[in-house]
């Protein structure tokens, strides 16, 4: 699944970096030690000055072994020959474990990063026809919406709306588990998302996506408001519309006039949702990634 028409906007103006692994280097700070290719460079270099002591080492006691086995061994060879094991000994001793030349950095580069800014507005009918099962419907399709948006997108602003005669923005709690009510004025949250969206999130650089959930039930004379709002300041302004409708098949004026929208403008989407089992198919519906 994805957003929709998720596109790339002011890449000119946006000027964002992120830095990347550009292999190793003999230089750089402590953070950037890469401890395995420094350890295998001096796992080499002890190696290297090691090895030939070592063999000087084997043979030297090998020697002072068959000299041991001789019925009168000479005195004055067999001490120097202790002598120059003790020596053998030192020397591979002062072989140090790793040193400065063998410390490998990660090397990092900045490279351009295409800037990607996306919202959701969350809007959620509160109103007294939405009684507590349609309300649970509600409240669980946005948790999924908030699950699928927080897990896949990195940098998303989510922005919560509640409404009955009237809209206000809550924060993440009071729009889940608020119990406030009231009628139904669904222009007011429309009114709302417009005046957000123009002092806050300009179209030019903001991917903008909007997800209403309500029962339809609204004001008769308020409907055709709604879809004036849609359709002349909201839409031309959306990456994507979706609207669930937790209701039987029998719609209100809402789905109407949404109807009409929808045959306007192909970034709008709207679902019947009357079950709990209905909601991630719908969600999936909604969301699920298009075919090029």
């Amino acid at each position: 699944m994805e957003l929709p028409d998720l596109i790339k906007k002011e890449l000119a103006k946006i000027s964002t970096f992120k830095t990347v692994r550009a292999g190793v280097t003999n230089s750089g700070i402590p953070n950037n030690i890469n401890v395995l290719r420094s350890m295998k460079q001096a796992t080499g270099r002890r190696v290297a000055l090691a090895s030939p002591y070592k063999r000087q080492l084997k043979a030297a006691e090998e020697e002072l072994a068959r000299l041991y086995q001789e019925p009168v061994p000479d005195p004055l060879i067999t001490h120097e020959l202790k002598e120059h094991i003790v020596f053998l000994k030192k020397k591979i001793k002062k072989v140090p474990f790793i040193d400065s030349i063998d410390l490998r950095y990660n090397y990092r580069i900045k490279i351009p990063s295409p800037s990607t800014q996306a919202v959701m507005f969350c809007v959620m009918d509160v109103s007294g026809s939405m009684d507590e099962a349609k309300k649970d419907i509600a409240k669980r399709f946005f948790i999924l919406l908030y699950m699928f948006l927080t897990k896949n997108y990195e940098k998303i602003d989510l922005v919560f709306i509640r409404h009955h005669t009237s809209a206000k923005e809550v924060n993440e709690e009071e729009f889940f588990y608020s119990r406030e009510t009231g009628g139904t004025v669904v222009s007011s949250a429309l009114e709302l998302l417009n005046t957000i969206i123009e002092n806050r999130y300009p179209p030019q650089a903001w991917n903008i996506y909007v997800a209403q959930a309500s029962d339809g039930d609204n004001w008769n004379a308020d409907s055709p408001y709604c879809q004036e709002l849609l359709q002349e300041k909201i839409m031309p302004l959306l990456q994507y519309f979706a609207y669930i409708e937790i209701m039987p098949r029998h719609h209100q004026s809402l789905w109407e006039v949404y109807q009409l929208v929808k045959e306007r403008f192909p970034n709008f989407a709207m679902e019947n949702i009357d079950t709990v089992a209905d909601i991630y198919p719908v969600f999936h519906e909604l969301f699920k990634r298009k075919t090029v």
